[in-house]
């Protein structure tokens, strides 16, 4: 990988599993007795892995998935809300912060990421989820944007930020003050769905989604995410000229290249990503 450090990449992620298969990365939760709740550990890891895996040139698209009968039910109440209430305001400032930089990473991560939501996505869960790029459901799959049932602001983790731009204001401002849980059918109905699928066919449907991400023009999907992500606040005008730069860029690379002279024979493009 050109212009790496001396840091070796993490071979061995100790809070959930990770694999990559033919540009596939996936990350599995695997906490499944605890509706794969989150602690300190893997918050920590999924913000420092989403940070190195652009760096590490085996991975086009990342999976983010739970074992078992669910996604991710949010933070542990024993392991983590039971102790937030023993820290002074420092510690507890370094912990939401940290929890913020794992959505902050999903969203500057150049390669697209995809949510396979199985059984219950609430708190940090479902804002991990929303913070990908594609949510593929399951039809027995729920949403629970659920901070204010605890007491605490239904704006956490950049959810008030990232939600009223999916599915509008007035809708987020539904889920997020009364946090109450989101069936399958109405996520797909206001636009936080991508996909609702068989609970059957969840993996397959995610996988061929991920496949066809990997296979594909990695280089403009890419692209693509980092200029959807960084326009969101831009005028029209700088998001053109942004676009207009960058399209100009991508005209001289090989990706682009190889469609013309595929098109020109015949044949299907061979992406590289390059």
């Amino acid at each position: 990988m050109t212009f790496r450090a001396s840091a070796a990449f993490t071979d061995d992620w100790k809070h959930f599993q990770f694999t990559v298969d033919n540009g596939v990365a996936t990350v599995t939760f695997t906490r499944p007795d605890k509706l794969n709740a989150l602690t300190f550990d893997v918050y920590a890891d999924l913000r420092d892995l989403i940070a190195e895996l652009p760096h590490r040139g085996d991975a086009r698209v990342l999976v983010i998935r739970g074992e078992g009968r669910g996604f991710c039910s949010g933070g542990d109440v024993e392991e983590i809300i039971g102790e937030l209430q023993k820290m002074d305001p420092k510690q507890l400032l370094e912990f939401t912060r940290m929890t913020g930089a794992v959505v902050k990473a999903l969203r500057e991560c150049p390669l697209p990421v995809i949510a396979e939501v199985n059984g219950v996505a609430a708190g940090a869960g479902s804002v991990i989820a929303l913070a990908s790029d594609f949510r593929i459901l399951a039809e027995s799959a729920k949403f629970a944007f659920l901070f204010t049932k605890v007491g605490l602001a239904g704006a956490d983790m950049g959810s008030a930020y990232l939600l009223p731009r999916l599915v509008g204001l007035g809708r987020a401002t539904e889920l997020l003050i009364l946090g109450d849980k989101i069936t399958a059918d109405k996520a797909e109905r206001i636009g936080l769905a991508s996909q609702v699928v068989p609970d059957a066919e969840l993996s397959t449907v995610a996988g061929e989604l991920a496949r066809r991400l990997a296979d594909g023009p990695a280089l403009a999907y890419s692209t693509t995410k980092v200029l959807l992500t960084r326009e969101l606040d831009m005028d029209l005008g700088s998001a053109i000229e942004l676009e207009a730069i960058t399209q100009a860029l991508l005209m001289k690379s090989a990706d682009h290249g190889e469609f013309y002279q595929a098109w020109t024979a015949g044949r299907s493009p061979q992406w590289t990503g390059r």
